[in-house]
C-alpha cells in the first residue's frame, strides 16, 4: 500500500469530504548514478554559497524569487502555507463536465483518493452521481507551492484525480503542423486496412523492452560476461520508402500476427460512370417533341 502523499479534502458544494491521496503510479525506470570513470568514485554535489564559498545545509536554504539578477526576494515555507487560499487543505470543485470535452493533453499525474470513517458516505455518494452521469469534476487544488487544475473520475470504487495543465500551459501545434502533401485515396484506405488489421478489444498486454534490454546489459557487466548483441539492425533515420509497399508489408505482418491470412489484395477500383450533360439532354428531349409533332402533324 502506497503512503499518502497529501491529505486534505473534496469540497463538493456544502459537502465537505475529508481524503487521502495515494499516487497511483509506480516509476519503474531503471536509475543511474554518476561515477569517477578513472576510479569508480561517486561523484557528489554540494550546495555552496556564492557570497561565502562554504557549504551550507538544508536548514539554512529558503526560496528566493529572482526579480532581476542582482536582487532576490526571499520567500519562507511558512509564508507561502499562511497565504489565504481557499484550495490550501481542499480539492475544491469548480464545475461538472462531459469526459468527451477534456482534452488528454491537459491530463498530468495520477493519484487515488481514499476516505475512512464518517467520510465513506459522503465519498460514496460523490462517486455514485459522478457513475451514473457518466461526467468527470473539474477541480481546484494546492500543492507543492502553486494552484493547480485537478480533475475527478471513477476507477471502479476509487475517485481519481488528475493532475492537469493549466490551459495557458499548453503549446500551441500550429507551427508544427507538415506541410501540404497529396494523398490519394489508395494510400488511406490502405492505411484503414493496416488500423483494421491491428484493432483489439482492450489494451494489449505490452511488455518495456528497453527496461529489459537494459537490465540484461546491467546483469551481463555485474558477471564479467559479453554483452548481448542487437537482433536486428535499425532503418536508418530518413530512409525515403515506398508507402504504398510499407503499408502493404505492415497489413500482412499484422494479419500474420494476429494468426489471419496474411495476403494483401489489391484495393478493388470503384468505376467511373460516364454522365450526359444536362443541357445535352434538354436538347434531345426537345428535337424528340419536335420529330414527333410533326409526324402527327403529317
Amino acid at each position: 500500500m502506497p503512503r499518502p502523499v497529501w491529505s486534505g479534502a473534496i469540497s463538493f458544494g456544502l459537502v465537505t469530504i475529508p481524503i487521502k491521496v495515494l499516487s497511483a503510479t509506480e516509476d519503474r525506470s531503471i536509475s543511474f548514478r554518476q561515477i569517477h570513470l578513472e576510479d569508480g568514485g561517486r561523484i557528489r554535489y554540494r550546495k555552496i554559497c556564492e557570497l561565502e564559498d562554504k557549504q551550507v545545509g538544508d536548514h539554512e536554504i529558503i526560496k528566493g524569487y529572482e526579480l532581476d539578477r542582482d536582487t532576490l526576494v526571499p520567500v519562507t515555507d511558512e509564508e507561502l502555507a499562511r497565504m489565504p487560499l481557499p484550495t490550501a487543505k481542499a480539492i475544491e470543485i469548480a464545475a461538472f463536465v462531459p469526459a468527451s470535452s477534456i482534452d488528454p493533453i491537459h491530463i498530468g499525474d495520477s493519484y487515488y483518493l481514499s476516505a475512512e470513517g464518517v467520510a465513506a458516505k459522503p465519498y460514496k455518494l460523490l462517486r455514485q452521481a459522478l457513475e451514473r452521469s457518466s461526467k468527470v469534476a473539474v477541480a481546484k487544488f494546492a500543492w507543492h507551492g502553486r494552484e493547480r487544475l485537478g480533475l475527478l473520475r471513477v476507477k471502479g470504487d476509487v475517485i481519481v484525480l488528475h493532475a492537469m495543465r493549466w490551459p495557458d500551459e499548453i503549446r500551441s501545434p500550429e507551427e508544427l503542423a507538415p506541410p501540404p502533401v497529396e494523398l490519394g485515396d489508395a494510400e488511406i484506405d490502405e492505411a484503414l486496412e493496416l488500423m483494421d488489421a491491428m484493432t483489439e478489444e482492450h489494451m494489449p498486454d505490452l511488455t518495456d523492452q528497453y527496461r529489459k534490454a537494459l537490465e540484461d546489459v546491467i546483469e551481463a557487466k555485474a558477471h564479467g560476461e559479453q554483452l548481448p548483441k542487437a537482433e536486428r539492425e535499425e532503418q536508418p533515420a530518413g530512409q525515403v520508402v515506398d508507402l504504398m509497399a510499407a503499408l502493404n508489408e505492415s497489413v500482412a505482418k499484422a494479419r500474420e500476427a494476429r494468426g489471419e491470412d496474411a495476403t494483401v489484395h489489391d484495393m478493388p477500383k470503384k468505376k467511373a460512370t460516364k454522365k450526359t450533360p444536362a443541357k445535352k439532354q434538354t436538347t434531345k428531349k426537345a428535337a424528340a417533341k419536335k420529330t414527333t409533332g410533326r409526324k402527327r402533324a403529317g
